[in-house]
């Protein structure tokens, strides 16, 4: 770990932190929620030990980026357009993406606003939902899951900060992070994240020394930002709106783990697996669910998810 080289970029109005390490075609690696550059630790260790440069920001409002205040500065095009620029302060045209979670629904937007700047796309956990021109995306959850959905609970500002604060971070980073259950996550007013199962113990693939970086980050900047992501899901879904319809147009591998709560949500199997997703991802060419993994599918499987994405990249 300590070979990855920690610098500041500044794009798009903002200072970002980045982790990299090794030389050769760039992957560009992006985090999800509740998560930093750090969630892909292994990946950059064993992808840059192949031939790769591997690149890791903490994406705007986490970690050792900034973070601006209001939700309004979270929108799809303000992540991407962080990304566009540290490619340009790379001095890099194509690099090979990575996403997962928050990170993978930025990496779908990145290949339908840029294609030009990616070579070929791995994903995790979530998948390509072409927009809806009919239901704000919020609305759409809320209608499905009802008010205490966790992405519903997320929408006004201060509230969920409010939960957090009231917890031990270590322990809401064990919460997130361990959970195995694949229904739908849902965190009442009244009880907050105690609502959410509390870990019997850490799972092999995380130790207490790895919760504790998490922590620390998290106690330092605070979850504003990262909720943040959230509350503009129903700004982005009016700001997309001539992005409708639009297929992905580059080569992608997408993989899920089968007790991940994404791979639950009513109708997400039958898209996936009966052509639907195929359809609006074009030049899709693996799609793999992974047995008993859950969400945090590249820091439970590490080995395996470096894998996928090495046998992948190397045919471009």
């Amino acid at each position: 770990m300590e070979k990855i080289e920690h610098t500041t970029v500044t794009t798009n109005g903002i200072k970002m932190h980045v982790a990299s390490i090794g030389s050769g075609p760039i992957i560009l690696f992006l985090h999800g929620f509740p998560e930093l550059w750090y969630t892909w630790r292994h990946q950059l260790l064993s992808l840059s030990s192949l031939g790769y440069r591997c690149v890791a920001p903490d994406l705007r409002g986490y970690g050792d980026s900034d973070a601006p205040p209001s939700p309004e500065s979270y929108t799809v095009f303000h992540i991407v357009g962080d990304l566009v620029g540290l490619l340009d302060a790379l001095g890099v045209d194509k690099v090979f993406l990575v996403g997962h979670d928050w990170g993978a629904m930025i990496a779908w937007n990145f290949c339908l606003f840029r294609p030009d700047r990616i070579k070929a796309l791995v994903n995790l956990s979530i998948p390509y939902h072409p927009r809806n021109p009919k239901v704000k995306t919020v609305d759409g959850y809320r209608a499905l899951f009802g008010d205490d959905f966790y992405i519903c609970r997320f929408q006004v500002p201060g509230e969920a900060e409010a939960h957090f604060v009231r917890m031990d971070t270590a322990k809401v980073m064990k919460k997130f992070l361990t959970t195995r259950d694949p229904n739908p996550p849902c965190i009442p007013k009244e009880t907050g994240l105690k609502a959410l199962p509390d870990p019997p113990a850490l799972p092999s693939w995380l130790s207490e020394d790895e919760i504790n970086y998490f922590a620390t980050k998290f106690n330092q900047k605070g979850f504003t930002g990262g909720l943040n992501y959230y509350r503009a899901m129903n700004l982005n879904w009016e700001l997309m709106a001539p992005w409708t319809g639009l297929q992905i147009q580059v080569p992608v591998k997408f993989i899920v783990g089968d007790l991940d709560i994404t791979y639950h949500i009513p109708g997400v199997k039958e898209y996936l697996q009966n052509g639907g997703f195929k359809k609006n991802v074009p030049f899709l060419q693996e799609l793999v669910v992974m047995e008993g993994v859950a969400h945090f599918i590249n820091q439970e499987q590490p080995q395996e998810i470096s894998m996928h994405i090495y046998d992948f990249i190397k045919k471009f």
